[in-house]
C-alpha cells in the first residue's frame, strides 16, 4: 500500500475539522485539509441533509467534495438518538429545533431536547451518539460507523465541544462531553471510534489515498 497523503474534510464546521485533526494525530501518514481555499464554493457542502440515514448523507457530502476537489474526501454525518423519543432527533439532529433570533442553532436544539425530556427519570434519558464516516476516492468509497452510549443530563454543563456536548454524559462517566478536555472526549467519542474503524478498513483494503 502506498503511503496515505492528503484528505479533504467535507465540512464547513470548524469545530468538526479541529476534532478530526486531533483524531488523525494517531495517523501521521494522513494530512487533513479544510475545504476552504480548495473548493470554490465550500458552502455547498453545508447542504440540508435530506436522506434518511447517516450513511447516505455522509456519502453524498464526500462525493460532492471529491468531485469538486479531486482530493480524497472525508465526510461524516452524526446524530444523537434518545431512547424515550423513539430515536429522535437522529439524522435531524443538526436542525432539530426551529431557528430562533438571537439563539444559536446548537442552543435551540438543546432547549428543545430538554423540554421534550422534562420530568423524565434517568432510566428514560438513555441516548447514544452515532457517527458514520465516508471516505470517497474517485468513485471508491469506504464507510465506518462509531457508536457511544450515554444519557442526557437534566441541564447543560460545561463549555467545551459543540452541538449536544453540554447535555451528553457518556456511559461510565459523570461528566458531559462539554466538561471534558478535548483529549478526554477524543479518547472515547463516537467519532473517534468511527475513525479507528475507517483506517482499519483503508489499510485492510490496501487503498491509496494520495491525490492522483
Amino acid at each position: 500500500m502506498r503511503v496515505c497523503n492528503k484528505i479533504l474534510v467535507a465540512s464547513q464546521n470548524p469545530h468538526k475539522f479541529l476534532e478530526f485533526r486531533a483524531l488523525f494525530a494517531a495517523h501521521p501518514e494522513v494530512e487533513l485539509m479544510s475545504a476552504e481555499g480548495i473548493i470554490r464554493n465550500p458552502e455547498k457542502l453545508d447542504f440540508v441533509e435530506n436522506f434518511e440515514t447517516y450513511a447516505e448523507n455522509a456519502a453524498e457530502k464526500a462525493r460532492l467534495a471529491n468531485h469538486a476537489s479531486h482530493y480524497p474526501s472525508l465526510s461524516d454525518d452524526s446524530g444523537l438518538e434518545v431512547e424515550a423519543l423513539g430515536g429522535k432527533p437522529g439524522v435531524r439532529s443538526r436542525r432539530f429545533a426551529i431557528p430562533k433570533a438571537g439563539v444559536s442553532q446548537d442552543q435551540a436544539n438543546i432547549e428543545k431536547l430538554l423540554t421534550e425530556l422534562k420530568g423524565k427519570p434517568a432510566s428514560e434519558r438513555r441516548a447514544r451518539f452515532v457517527a458514520t464516516l465516508c471516505l470517497c476516492i474517485e468513485g471508491i468509497s469506504v464507510q465506518a460507523t462509531g457508536i457511544l452510549e450515554g444519557t442526557i443530563a437534566e441541564v447543560p454543563r460545561g463549555t467545551n465541544g459543540f452541538g449536544y456536548d453540554p447535555v451528553f454524559i457518556p456511559q461510565g462517566s459523570q461528566k458531559t462531553f462539554a466538561e471534558m478536555t478535548d483529549a478526554e472526549k477524543n479518547a472515547i467519542s463516537h467519532r473517534a471510534r468511527a475513525v479507528q474503524e475507517l483506517m482499519l478498513q483503508v489499510r485492510a483494503k490496501g487503498i491509496s489515498i494520495a491525490k492522483p
